[in-house]
């Protein structure tokens, strides 16, 4: 059995990489190949291409890459055609995607789509595109779930990946002591795994952050750093936005261990939110866009909130701030929120029980296992055909 991913998003690639550890688990001989990223291929696939190292959001980012792209889906082609794996596994990264997923189709490689695009948020007339090319959703989210299906799509749905990785990982227990050494007031500051995320969103978390330092002396101010790269990006933020004297340090690569040891975080949106909601950490949402990008959203964006947990709850749990133009007032209604959380113990635990409440009502362990057992149960008699003949 010959599979083919194709993954441009760093949280894709974890979830990937779990997926082929499960997908071999059940088929030993499995063979994996991907446009994806390092995770995956620490699990055992060929990349082809490093496609993680391309990931942008909004046409603007998209722009200077374009050429790239056509590049890269032209090379796709080629590979699907020359290898013809058993099956296409797209996950999330759409813009791409979609052609991988017309490519595949044509070829007649029963194509997968593992924690699709999220239509039912903006732009839900693309599902024509899911209806054509596209075999089998498998959706991490009940709702979503309900939605492809009534508009004619097979789903399995299979819960969050996110939920699982957050139970079976070891956490770094010195940077755990090291964080409650202090026994102070602890916000983390996870400023995004894009690095346009970052440039936009980490000067005016620097905001939040000098007014909360002089309401709370005593407070820390961890910063998750996702990559090597976005570690000196913020040291360079720091210095240019004259922030050296704030109480902050920098981590890399341990998200986990600020969310964990936090008693709320400052984020910018995205799927970490399902991981602050798994250790029940209360937080604050934040994103900041351009005017352009802003009018867009409003004509395109057909749900109420932009993070999951306010999306699966259908309620605001955590307060969110779509952020553009000047950021004055968003940076003062953001640092009354945390000064409500830090200085009345009571708001921040109300908070907690909310994720807590949610948590255990919403969430299904073993969505890694269950989407390796959808893919395999689908494809395993088109193989064995494959090999009869």
């Amino acid at each position: 059995m010959h599979l083919f991913f194709s993954v441009g998003e760093p949280s894709g690639d974890q979830h990937t990489a779990h997926l082929i550890e499960e997908i071999r688990n059940r088929c030993p001989e499995a063979r994996f190949s991907a446009f994806g990223g390092p995770e995956m291929q620490e699990a055992g696939c060929h990349l082809e291409v490093r496609l993680t190292d391309y990931a942008v959001m909004g046409i603007l980012n998209v722009l200077p890459l374009i050429f790239k792209f056509i590049q890269l889906i032209k090379q796709v082609g080629q590979y699907l055609e020359s290898e013809r794996p058993d099956a296409v596994v797209l996950v999330d990264f759409p813009g791409f995607n979609w052609w991988v997923a017309k490519k595949a189709k044509a070829l007649g490689i029963p194509v997968f789509y593992y924690l699709p695009p999220q239509l039912w948020a903006w732009a839900p007339w693309r599902i024509r595109r899911v209806r054509k090319n596209v075999d089998y959703i498998l959706s991490g989210l009940k709702f979503e779930k309900q939605w492809y299906e009534s508009r004619g799509v097979k789903v399995d749905y299979i819960g969050h990946p996110f939920f699982d990785e957050v139970v079976s990982k070891t956490l770094d227990q010195n940077v755990l002591s090291e964080l409650a050494q202090s026994q102070k007031k602890t916000v983390g500051i996870l400023p995004g795994s894009r690095t346009s995320e970052l440039t936009r969103n980490f000067p005016v978390m620097l905001q939040v952050v000098r007014q909360l330092s002089e309401l709370f002396p005593d407070a820390t101010f961890p910063v998750a750093c996702y990559r090597q790269a976005h570690f000196e990006l913020c040291q360079n933020l720091i210095q240019e936005e004259q922030a050296t004297d704030l109480p902050i340090q920098l981590y890399l690569n341990k998200t986990s261990e600020i969310i964990e040891a936090a008693d709320c975080c400052l984020m910018v949106s995205g799927s970490v939110s399902l991981e602050l909601l798994a250790r029940k950490t209360p937080a604050v949402v934040l994103y900041r866009s351009h005017w352009g990008m802003y009018f867009l959203a409003h004509l395109l964006i057909t749900c109420k909130y932009m993070s999951l947990p306010n999306l699966i709850a259908d309620q605001e749990l955590m307060p969110e701030f779509p952020s553009v133009g000047s950021p004055e007032k968003d940076v003062a209604k953001i640092s009354a929120i945390f000064n409500d959380w830090l200085s009345t113990p009571l708001s921040l635990e109300r908070a907690r029980t909310k994720l807590t409440s949610l948590y255990n009502e919403t969430v299904i362990p073993g969505a890694s296992a269950q989407a390796a057992k959808s893919i395999v149960s689908h494809i395993q008699p088109e193989t064995q055909q494959k090999s009869a003949a």
